[in-house]
Order: structure tokens, then sequence, then C-alpha cells
């Protein structure tokens, strides 16, 4: 078996880590506390054996590249807080590639649909990274630098495209999360980002963990983006009529968040602030295409119907723990 790297423990962090652990590999897991969450918190229950948890600032290269002496992978999971990636997102960038190229270990990029930029049509891994915005610009960036870096021959890099997180693990960072599951799960009205009725893909978390595991140690995969396998697009109303009939509850309403709200929220707010870039993806269809993978490997999306069962299992008792 493997040593593998997990950089950032939130929930696809923790998810790839634990499905590596139970594949039988040790997995040490990278993060400022170098603590492991405990009951009550986004991944409640008892840590597996095979994961060890380090306390590193993994923008500290040396040290990063230290940690993965010996690892067949790092897998680039961390993200900075919303409104500080474009201030934080180069230089933990930067540190993935030179503790890959100091190590040796293959770079697994968790990455996402920012860099696109608006486009009309299904998203393709062909498309050119066009973003506008700070925040797709900084993801393209750091893409871009460790292809660059794979072409040299320098390092041997992989980035793995999701859309929003969906499924049990997903907490405060997901639009059908904190802020949704909740009020649904009480009968109560929720509000969307954006059109409530536009298709929108989402990448249910186990299928995300499964694919960047799948990517570390498939050399054909390397040297380029993937997208998550993902299930056909649903709307954010169709996503809470399935919710709710899976929790044996009435549908609930499904309010859109007029703009004039969210600019006033956003003056507290720096999430909803930041949201502000990228509701293009929810204003209108936002539609992946994953044929790609499913062609080339042997991740398959879950079944929507076993993601709703699975979300609603999960909250129903993080909910009855007081979570």
């Amino acid at each position: 078996m493997s040593l593998y790297i997990v950089v950032g423990y939130g929930p696809a962090g923790a998810a790839t880590a634990r499905l590596l652990a139970g594949q039988g590999h040790t997995v040490r897991v990278v993060t400022r506390s170098g603590r492991a969450p405990g009951p009550g918190t986004e991944h409640p229950g008892t840590e597996h054996p095979g994961i060890e948890h380090v306390a590193l600032d993994a923008t500290d290269a040396a040290r990063l590249a230290g940690a993965a002496r010996g690892a067949t992978a790092i897998l680039g999971c961390a993200a900075p807080p919303y409104h500080r990636w474009t201030k934080e997102w180069p230089p933990l960038a930067a540190a993935l590639t030179e503790a890959a190229e100091a190590s040796g270990a293959v770079l697994v990029m968790l990455g996402n649909l920012y860099g696109y930029g608006p486009v009309d049509g299904p998203l393709t891994e062909d498309l050119p990274l066009a973003a506008t915005g700070p925040k797709g610009r900084v993801r393209a960036a750091a893409w871009e630098r460790a292809r660059t870096l794979h072409e040299q021959g320098r390092i041997r890099a992989v980035e793995i495209r999701a859309s929003d997180f969906f499924g049990p693990g997903v907490t405060d960072g997901g639009h059908l999360a904190g802020r949704f599951m909740p009020p649904l799960l009480r009968g109560k009205a929720v509000t969307a980002l954006g059109d409530p009725d536009a298709p929108h893909s989402w990448s249910y978390l186990p299928d995300v963990a499964a694919a960047l595991a799948e990517a570390a140690g498939e050399e054909r995969a390397w040297g380029r983006a993937w997208h998550v396998p993902t299930e056909p697009p649903l709307s954010v109303r169709e996503m809470a009529d399935r919710l709710a009939a899976a929790a044996g509850t009435a549908p609930v309403a499904v309010r859109p968040t007029p703009p004039a709200v969210l600019g006033v929220a956003s003056l507290f707010s720096p999430l909803l602030r930041e949201l502000k870039e990228i509701r293009y993806q929810f204003d209108r269809p936002f539609v992946v295409d994953s044929d790609a993978y499913r062609s080339a490997f042997t991740v398959r999306s879950t079944p929507v119907d076993e993601q709703v069962e699975a979300t609603v299992a999960w909250w129903k008792e993080r909910l009855a723990a007081g979570g």
C-alpha cells in the first residue's frame, strides 16, 4: 500500500482521506491545526486508524515536501477562506507544485469551474480558461502553472474539476447544505442564489473523492484536467423536491434571492459579497459535461436518488445530534 498526502480537511479532503484509508493506504493529512474534527463537527465519527494528522502551514513548500517524502501523491484539497482567495491561493498553489517537484509525488489538484468564466452551452475540459473575475483568474492560473511544469517534465500533475459540492459532509459552503437542508427538513421555505429553475450540475462529494483517488494512480490522467463524473443537471427547485420527498416532508417553497437583498446582505457578509462574481452560474443553465472522464476511467457518478437519500439521512442524523 502507498502513502498519500491530503492537504486540507474540508469536506473533499476528509472524504478523500477516508476513501484512501479505507482502501488500505496510509494517509497523512496536512492542516494548520493538525487536529481531526470530532463528533458534532462537519465530519462526525471516529477517525480511521490509517489517517495521520500533521500540523503544517501548506504554503511552506520545504516542510510540505518533507511531509511528502516517499508519498505516491499529494492531493491538494485545501482552499483559503472565500474572500481571501486572490491573496492566499497563489502561495498555496506555488507550495503544492514546489513540494511535488521536490518529493517526486504526483500532484492531484482539486479544481472547480470558475476558470472558464460564463459559457454558453455545456462545460467541457477543452474550453479556454477565460474567466474575467478575480477568483476565476486565480484558479485558472494555479492550474496553468502546474500544467506548464508538467509539460516541462518537472512534476506530474492532474486537475480534477468539480461543480458545486453536494452530499454528506457538505455544510456551510454548499448551496444545498447548511443554509438549505435544515429549513427544508422542517418543511420551511428555502432560498436559491439566482434562478431556482435553471438547470444546474451538482458534484456529489463521494464521487469527487473517488475521482481524486483514481486520478492519483492513473498515469493516463496526468497532464490535463478532468471533470468529476456528474449526473444530469437538476435545478435547485427540482433538487428541493427530491430532497423533501426523500425526507418524507411536503414540497417546500423555493424562493430566489432578489439582487437587491443580496446586495444589502453582502455589505455585512464577506461570503455573500464574493458570491456576486459567480452568480452567473445560477442565473442560467450551468451544465457540466463529464463524458471524457467516464470514457477513460472507471469511476461513475452515483445515481441521483442514492445521492439524495444519503444526504437526507446524513442531515437528519447531524441535526438530531445537535449539529
